[in-house]
């Protein structure tokens, strides 16, 4: 595995688990971003997206749970976007803080999940490290 290939595994694993730990951490700020129809049950949304992040963040850096990391990557990309595009609607996230509470940058972080997915993607055909040969 290259150094590139390392490093922007290691770039996913941080951004999935610093959103799985500030899920716990600051939970009423990803609770109001939650989309109308789900807000019965926004705690458990918080909790189980919260939880999937730091799954995902940890299975793309074991060689074996690459590939299924990386693809859970991406549909948790995919399934956090209803939420992203609450956080637009709603012009920012209310007291939460520059960036989240900006309408602007609100919008504007919706197709950055375009490339987030395409990242998550680009890792489920990692190379495995290189395994010492019997002459090594």
């Amino acid at each position: 595995m290259s150094r590139r290939d390392r490093a922007s595994l290691a770039g996913l694993a941080a951004l999935l688990a610093g959103s799985g730990i500030l899920h716990r951490a600051k939970a009423e700020a990803y609770q109001r971003i939650v989309p109308a129809p789900l807000l019965r049950w926004r705690s458990e949304i918080v909790a189980v997206s919260g939880a999937a992040e730091t799954g995902c963040a940890l299975l793309p850096l074991l060689p074996r749970t690459r590939r299924v990391g990386a693809y859970a990557s991406a549909m948790l990309f995919v399934a956090v976007f209803p939420a992203n595009i609450q956080m637009a609607l709603d012009g920012g996230s209310a007291g939460a803080g520059l960036p989240s509470d900006n309408s602007a940058l609100a919008w504007l972080r919706l197709p950055l999940q375009v490339p987030l997915v395409w990242w998550a993607l680009s890792l489920r055909h990692s190379p495995h490290p290189r395994r010492p040969s019997a002459g090594d």
